[in-house]
C-alpha cells in the first residue's frame, strides 16, 4: 500500500498541497486528475523523492520499484529493441554477469534467477511493446537517434512499461501517441500486474484503463471507486449535496438566531434562549461550493460564406520528394460545413494530407479545386514554438490587426479564453494550455472557412478540452481534425477518414469499428450487427415477458413512491410552520404536536425508502434474469 500521510507541497512559494492524506491499495490503478496547475507533477515528485514535502509523508512498501518515462528522450546510436532491453537493470545485470561467471554455485543462481523473470522471453516481450507503439521489426533495428523527438518519447515510455515496475507513474503518456498507440496503451495498462497511478485529460484511457480516481482539488486528495465518467457523476452529486445541506444549515441557524434575539431577554425564554444559543455555536459551518469554471472557446464565424464543394480533389498525388508520393490516388471532396476526422497511424500521412488542404504542399498530379475566396487556417501542436516569447497575447493579435483600435484587439483576446491577468503576460510564462489557447486563436482570427486541428487537446485539462467541443460545434465553417481523443472525435466529428496505404478514404463505421479493426476485434463486427438485428425480436419477446412476471412489483414500486412524495411534503409543511418563531410563543402545544408528527413521518420516509430500494432491487433482479 502506498500511504500519503497529512502531506504539504510548496513550489515557488506558492502552496499546492496542504495536509492531504491518501491510502492506495497495492495493485490499484488509479488515474489522477485536477485542473491543469493544481500539482499533479509535483505530487509524483513527491513520491520519487525529487522533491522535498513542506510536513507530512509518502510510505512505500520495502525495495518498492518506481517508474516512470524519462525526461529525456534517448537520442543514442543503440537500437530501439536494444534501449527497451537494457531499462530491466537486473535482467541486464545478470545476463551480464552469466557471461563471465566461473562459479557453478552462482552460475546456477543466474540461470534460475533469469528464469524467474522470465529473461528469455524479453526480447519478444519488448519487441511486442514496441510494436505496439508504433515501431515495426525494421524500426526496432534502427538507432534511437535517427528518430524525432515524439517517436524517441515512445521508447522512453516502452522501455518503463518493459521494466514492469511495482509502482508504474504516467505523466500525460498519450502526448506523444496517435489513436492507436493510445488505444494500445488502454488495453496494456488495463492488464498491468503491478501498482498505476496515471496522470491524464484524456477521458476514455480514465474510463477504461483505471478502476479509480484520485481528485486533487482545492489542495486536497480524495480517492473516488470507478473510471472518471463515475467520478464525474459522484463529484456532481457530492457537490449539489453538501451545497442544499448548506442551505438547510443556514436556514437552521437563521432561524434559532431569530429565535435567540426574539427570547434571549425574556425571563420565562431565558433557558430555551441560552440552549439554541449553545447549539448555534456547536453547528460550525459547510463551505459554500465554488466552481471554477473554465473559460470557453470562441472561434469567429468565417468572413465570406462559400458554396459547395470548399474543396475538390480529383486522382490527386503529394508528397515532399518529387515521384516518391506520400499519398495517392486522392478523390474526395468537403462541403462548408463537414466535420472530418483523420484516422490512421502516425507516419501514414494525416498530416500531408492537413498541409495539402491548408495550402503548405502542392498536388504533384491530379486537380485540386478551392471555392473562390476560401479561407483556410490550421493549428499544429508544433506551431506552440513559433511563438513569440517576449510578446503577449495582445501583442501577437496587435501583429495580425494593426489597423483596429485596441478594444476590438483585447475582445478577441479575450475570445481565446485567456484571463484578464494573463494577456498581458508574455508567452514565455504562459502555461502550455494557455499557449494552446493563444495559438489556437490566432490561428482561427481571420474566420476561416476551413479550420484544421492536428492534436489541439494535447496540454487541455478535461474542462478546456469540453469546452473546446462546445465552440468546434458552434462553429460554422468546416472542420478537419487529427487527434489521439476518442471523446474529441465521438463528440465533433460526423464523418471518419482513413489515412492508409497510402491514401485517404472514408471510413465505413464509427470509432468502436476502428478501435476493433486497430485491436483487432472488429473484423466480424458487420456479421455480429446482423447477428444482432437478427435476434432484436427475441429479446423483445423475452423482455415483454420479464415486464409482464414483474408488474405487480413495479405497481408496488409506483405506489411506494407516491408514498414518499406525500410523507416528504408533509414533512416540508411541518418545517414551514416549525420554523415560525410565533408558533413557540401562540402556540407551544402545537409546536409540540407538529415536532412528534415531524419525527414520525421521518421514521416513516425511512421505511418507505427501505421499502422502494427493497422493490427496485427485486424488480432490477427479476428484468435480468
Amino acid at each position: 500500500m502506498i500511504t500519503i500521510n497529512d502531506l504539504s507541497l510548496r513550489v515557488a512559494g506558492r502552496l499546492l498541497i496542504d495536509h492531504a492524506s491518501l491510502a492506495l491499495p497495492a495493485g490499484v490503478k488509479a488515474g489522477l486528475v485536477g485542473r491543469n496547475g493544481t500539482g499533479k507533477t509535483s505530487l509524483f515528485r513527491a513520491i520519487m523523492g525529487e522533491l522535498p514535502t513542506e510536513s507530512g509523508s509518502v510510505s512505500l512498501p520495502k525495495n518498492m520499484r518506481i517508474g516512470q518515462v524519462a525526461q529525456e528522450a534517448p537520442g543514442t546510436d543503440d537500437p530501439l529493441i536494444e534501449i527497451v532491453l537494457a531499462a530491466d537493470t537486473e535482467r541486464a545485470a545478470l545476463m551480464a554477469e552469466e557471461k563471465t561467471a566461473s562459479d557453478p554455485h552462482r552460475i546456477a543462481e543466474i540461470h534460475t534467477r533469469l528464469a524467474d523473470i522470465d529473461a528469455h522471453s524479453a526480447e519478444a516481450r519488448a519487441a511486442t511493446i514496441l510494436a505496439g507503439l508504433g515501431f515495426d521489426e525494421d524500426a526496432q533495428k534502427r538507432p534511437a537517434r535517427s528518430f524525432s523527438g515524439g517517436w524517441r518519447m515512445r521508447v522512453a515510455l516502452a522501455a518503463v512499461l518493459f521494466a514492469e515496475p511495482d509502482l508504474l507513474l504516467l505523466d500525460e503518456p498519450t502526448n506523444y501517441l496517435d489513436l492507436e498507440g493510445t488505444l494500445w496503451l488502454e488495453s496494456y495498462l488495463a492488464r498491468y500486474p503491478h501498482t498505476v497511478l496515471l496522470i491524464s485529460h484524456d477521458r476514455d484511457l480514465l474510463n477504461r484503463a483505471v478502476g479509480s480516481i484520485v481528485h486533487l482539488d482545492k489542495q486536497k486528495l480524495t480517492f473516488w471507486r470507478g473510471g472518471y465518467d463515475q467520478f464525474e457523476r459522484q463529484f456532481a452529486e457530492k457537490q449539489a449535496l453538501q451545497e442544499k445541506s448548506r442551505i438547510k444549515l443556514e436556514a437552521k441557524r437563521k432561524h434559532m438566531e431569530a429565535f435567540v434575539e426574539r427570547f434571549r431577554y425574556k425571563a420565562s425564554k431565558a433557558r430555551q434562549a441560552q440552549s439554541r444559543l449553545k447549539a448555534i455555536e456547536r453547528m460550525g459551518t459547510i463551505a459554500a461550493v465554488v466552481n471554477e469554471t473554465v473559460r470557453p472557446f470562441s472561434f469567429p464565424a468565417p468572413v465570406r460564406q462559400v458554396a459547395s464543394p470548399i474543396v475538390a480533389i480529383e486522382n490527386g498525388a503529394v508528397g515532399y520528394a518529387p515521384g516518391k508520393p506520400v499519398l495517392k490516388n486522392l478523390s474526395l471532396r468537403i462541403d462548408e460545413d463537414d466535420r472530418i476526422a483523420l484516422l490512421g497511424a502516425n507516419g501514414n500521412g494525416k498530416s500531408t494530407f492537413a498541409k495539402l488542404v491548408s495550402g503548405r504542399l502542392k498536388l504533384e498530379t491530379g486537380r485540386m479545386t478551392l471555392a473562390p475566396q476560401m479561407q483556410v487556417s490550421m493549428f499544429a501542436q508544433h506551431q506552440l514554438e513559433e511563438l513569440r516569447p517576449a510578446e503577449n497575447a495582445i501583442e501577437h493579435v496587435r501583429r495580425m490587426l494593426p489597423d483596429q483600435p485596441e478594444a476590438k484587439v483585447r475582445s478577441r483576446v479575450a475570445q481565446m479564453g485567456l484571463a484578464t491577468e494573463k494577456m498581458t503576460t508574455p508567452a514565455r510564462d504562459l502555461s502550455g494550455g494557455e499557449k494552446a489557447r493563444l495559438l489556437m486563436g490566432l490561428s482561427a482570427l481571420e474566420g476561416p472557412n476551413l479550420f484544421i486541428l492536428d492534436e489541439p487537446t494535447n496540454h487541455l485539462d478535461i474542462d478546456s478540452r469540453q469546452s473546446l467541443i462546445e465552440a468546434l460545434n458552434d462553429y460554422p465553417g468546416a472542420v478537419i481534425i487529427i487527434s489521439h481523443d476518442r471523446h474529441l472525435i465521438e463528440a465533433t466529428a460526423d464523418r471518419l477518414w482513413l489515412v492508409r496505404d497510402g491514401t485517404v478514404a472514408p471510413f465505413d463505421g464509427d470509432i468502436a469499428d476502428y478501435r476493433g479493426l486497430v485491436t483487432g476485434g472488429a473484423s466480424d463486427r458487420r456479421e455480429r450487427r446482423e447477428a444482432d438485428k437478427a435476434s432484436k425480436a427475441e429479446k423483445r419477446r423475452e423482455a415483454a415477458e420479464r415486464r409482464k412476471a414483474m408488474e405487480p412489483v413495479a405497481k408496488q414500486i409506483k405506489a411506494t413512491e407516491g408514498l414518499i412524495e406525500r410523507t416528504r411534503k408533509r414533512i416540508e409543511l411541518i418545517e414551514t410552520e416549525l420554523a415560525n418563531p410565533e408558533l413557540y410563543d401562540k402556540d407551544s402545544a402545537r409546536a409540540a404536536r407538529l415536532g412528534k408528527e415531524r419525527s414520525d413521518l421521518a421514521d416513516q420516509l425511512a421505511r418507505h425508502e427501505d421499502m422502494w430500494l427493497n422493490l427496485s432491487a427485486e424488480y432490477e433482479e427479476g428484468m435480468a434474469s
